[in-house]
């Protein structure tokens, strides 16, 4: 069972900059990567970035230049640097887990409760 938890969410002026982190408990037995997804309200979930575990890295293309993902020294540590935030960009953030082979067959398997940023204009 992996379990994660992520922490820095909050609220701030469009143009600024907020960095969440998340870690995990468990363990993976394979190549795995580690994402950020965000749903906003009314709107699907959808994936911000992902890290996969020899360090190849996916950006959503609205995001790119602007959100860094990046792992931590502990495994099962990632980060999501957030700068020239936007009003669109509110949403939950979650973090996410899985191996990498089942994440290209179904999506991530293990999610985190999600932390709440919003930015005002």
């Amino acid at each position: 069972q992996v379990r994660l938890a992520e922490s820095g969410g909050g609220s701030v002026q469009a143009g600024g900059s907020l960095r969440l982190s998340c870690s995990a408990s468990g363990s993976l037995y394979g190549n795995y990567c580690m994402g950020w997804f965000r749903q906003a309200p009314g709107n699907e979930r959808e994936e911000v970035a992902r890290i996969d575990e020899d360090g190849t890295i996916t950006y959503a293309d609205s995001v790119k230049g602007r959100f860094t993902i990046s792992k931590g020294n502990a495994k099962y540590t990632v980060y999501l640097q957030m700068n020239s935030l936007k009003p669109e960009d509110t949403a939950v953030y979650y973090c996410a887990t899985s191996l990498i082979s089942d994440y290209l067959a179904g999506g991530m398997l293990y999610w985190g409760k999600g932390t709440l940023v919003t930015i005002s204009s």
